[in-house]
């Protein structure tokens, strides 16, 4: 009986220090400060680039007259291509033009420096002319959007830049040794490349110049060393 009174104890004496042992683990607990882990940084997305704000203009048309000349990009005109021609965009660049009396709408490729009357924005191709149907009008009022422009070029609404431009070559050679004579002049000389109709210009410029009248001005100078002149705008 004494043997099993022993083991009776040892048993209740088990459980005590097991439930001390608990207590005190518990009021650790209790006691001990938790520190939450830091939230994330919210993520915030980039905001996308600021697109071109759409123009409203008055747009004409042309073609007989025009058709197979040379335009301001290097191309040959050809009225029955979605070409336009504008001082508002760059080179280049794609736009989509709507007449708003008919919401017909076409996207073509800036090519050409135009119009030549004021108070108009954009010269349409006869061919993208038609499409809109402004044939008859001659002229309409128009919403312009912007589709894509060269990289690096000016932003739309921006000033033009006005270049000096001594040749244009079919091969880089030729433009690498004009622009190396021009530089014991001057420092602004560029090489500007222009792809047109599957094939690619090498144009040797000046500039840019803010104001037409300071592109004329070095015009004037280059041109008594016995280069052809053409003054670009971008």
């Amino acid at each position: 009986m004494a043997e099993t009174g022993g083991n009776e104890n040892r048993k209740w004496t088990f459980k005590i220090a097991a439930a001390i042992a608990i207590g005190a683990t518990l009021a650790g607990c209790a006691t001990r400060q938790v520190v939450p882990s830091p939230a994330p940084p919210p993520v915030v997305a980039a905001p996308p680039p600021a697109a071109a704000r759409p123009q409203y203009a008055k747009a004409s048309w042309y073609g007989p007259g025009f058709n197979g000349r040379r335009t301001s990009s290097g191309e040959i005109f050809d009225q029955n291509d979605l070409t336009a021609a504008s001082t508002m965009y760059p080179l280049g660049s794609r736009v989509i033009v709507t007449n708003l009396d008919n919401e017909r709408s076409v996207e073509v490729t800036i090519n050409d420096r135009g119009p030549n009357i004021r108070g108009r924005k954009i010269d349409l191709s006869h061919k993208a002319a038609s499409v809109i149907g402004m044939i008859d009008a001659g002229t309409a009022h128009v919403r312009i959007d912007l589709l894509s422009a060269p990289r690096g070029s000016r932003r739309v609404g921006s000033p033009l830049r006005y270049y000096v431009q001594v040749g244009s070559f079919a091969s880089a050679a030729p433009a690498r040794e004009m622009r190396s004579k021009l530089s014991r002049s001057y420092r602004d000389v560029r090489i500007e490349q222009v792809a047109a109709a599957h094939h690619r210009y090498y144009r040797v410029q000046m500039g840019a110049f803010a104001s037409r009248a300071a592109a004329e001005v070095r015009a004037a100078k280059t041109a008594q060393l016995g280069y052809p002149i053409v003054i670009v705008i971008e």
